[in-house]
């Protein structure tokens, strides 16, 4: 498996409606793997509960349903909570080994633990790599070898209002200097170019990233976290450089640094600032969400992050994160049968979760003939062409340095951190732990 710059930002991971809800159970919880009809019993444990994510809940509940019937000698037997109580009783049942056979998990540091205690059994005999978007496996590997197969993956395009670029007799930028120039032209206009929240500083964090990535290529900030590179990189200095230059030119809605996410997508949203860069769980707001009128969402496109000039990252590179995962417990007595099972949901899921979850997935889709908003057609296809998905940086750190990070961001977009000392400070954190 290729080794792709690709960490992620666990609370990003856990958008997209899983809301905190009441909890249930199939009422079926036999301890044997065997069941009194003498079907093979696999447990699974999962966190959409049919009140609070009942798109989620409905899929994975006819996918069990058809699977039963094509399989009549299984019968998987679920346990459902909501997000939070999920994650406790996880850490219940990994302290008394006694995990599901098939369970959820996330990437990256909430994964590892498990992975370096032998609970999670390695999936590479199933995972299929050219069927996810590239780079996916690799959040949910160690060693290169995935430990959980991926579900969802969102990732951050930059929208826009075409009503807005079209008044101005601007065009989609395609390389950084065009990108400026519409920046400058809106900020000369009066028009807010760019909303952002940077109270919560992640937001901020995506600019850079997607600079690093274009002007000093995928590998660059991943090796400056896992140590065989710098974060005084000359690339990640100059990232850092064009982020100053941006607050200085005006990109950015007045007071960038209060205005928490929610409130800097109101700018957005009220056609106050011509671009937002965000997640695409926020697809439905421009397409099907039945709360915003349709005169606004024809008014909304998106585009790539341009392409530096010099620089070694390409335009089908994206930031971005995955969701959740299965996987498959190390101590499973029906080990195969449960390996079986996870690679059938992952491919039906894949089928059906945009279209009845508005969720995407993190296998490529087919939309040939598909009945999707073309926003949707449009982000899976250049999904399926990524070439690597650079995953929210933070929690590729300690929880230490991830809070330097952020903290940084903030103080960059601020001015109270030159590019340079952007830098230092967190080679600096980064240093200190080795």
């Amino acid at each position: 498996m290729k080794k792709k710059a690709f960490t992620t930002l666990l609370s990003l991971a856990l958008m997209g409606g899983l809301v905190l809800g009441g909890c249930s159970s199939s009422g079926k919880s036999e301890d044997s793997s065997k069941s009194n009809s003498d079907k093979t019993v696999v447990k699974m444990m999962h966190l959409w509960p049919e009140g609070s994510a009942k798109a989620q809940y409905t899929i994975v509940d006819d996918i069990i349903k058809t699977y039963e019937k094509e399989h009549p000698d299984i019968d998987i037997q679920t346990e459902i909570l909501a997000n939070e109580q999920y994650k406790e009783k996880i850490k219940v049942l990994s302290a008394s080994n006694e995990l599901p056979d098939i369970g959820i998990t996330w990437a990256a540091g909430y994964m590892k633990p498990f992975v370096e205690g032998n609970m999670f059994t390695p999936l590479d005999d199933i995972a299929q790599e050219d069927k996810f978007v590239a780079g996916t496996l690799d959040a949910f590997s160690v060693d290169e070898k995935p430990y959980a197969l991926p579900l969802e993956l969102n990732i951050a395009p930059v929208y826009y209002n075409k009503e807005i670029f079209k008044k101005y007799d601007l065009e989609v930028p395609k390389t950084y200097d065009e990108f400026l120039k519409v920046v400058k032209t809106l900020a000369d206009k009066g028009v807010t170019p760019i909303t952002l929240g940077n109270k919560d500083r992640w937001t901020g964090s995506m600019w850079y990233m997607y600079l690093a990535d274009r002007i000093g290529g995928p590998e660059t900030l991943n090796k400056a976290i896992n140590r065989t590179g710098s974060f005084e990189d000359p690339a990640l200095v100059k990232a850092a450089e064009e982020i100053s230059k941006l607050v200085d030119m005006d990109a950015f809605v007045k007071g960038f640094n209060g205005l928490s996410n929610d409130e800097a997508k109101g700018y957005f949203m009220n056609e106050q600032a011509a671009m937002y860069i965000m997640g695409t769980w926020e697809l439905p707001n421009y397409t099907t969400s039945p709360d915003v009128d349709q005169k606004f969402k024809d008014k909304v496109g998106y585009f790539k992050f341009p392409t530096y000039e010099g620089g070694k990252g390409n335009i089908d590179s994206f930031v971005g994160g995955p969701g959740v995962a299965l996987f498959v417990s190390e101590q499973s007595k029906v080990k195969d049968e449960a390996k079986e099972f996870v690679s059938y949901l992952v491919e039906e899921w894949g089928k059906r979760s945009v279209v009845e979850a508005g969720v995407i997935p993190a296998t490529t889709v087919d939309t040939t003939g598909s009945d999707l908003a073309q926003m949707y057609i449009d982000i899976l296809n250049d999904l399926g062409k990524a070439t690597n998905i650079t995953l929210y940086a933070d929690v590729q750190m300690s929880a230490g340095v991830a809070d330097v990070h952020l903290n940084q961001i903030q103080a960059l977009f601020g001015g109270q951190s030159s590019p340079k000392e952007f830098t230092k400070k967190q080679e600096e954190a980064l240093a200190s732990e080795k």
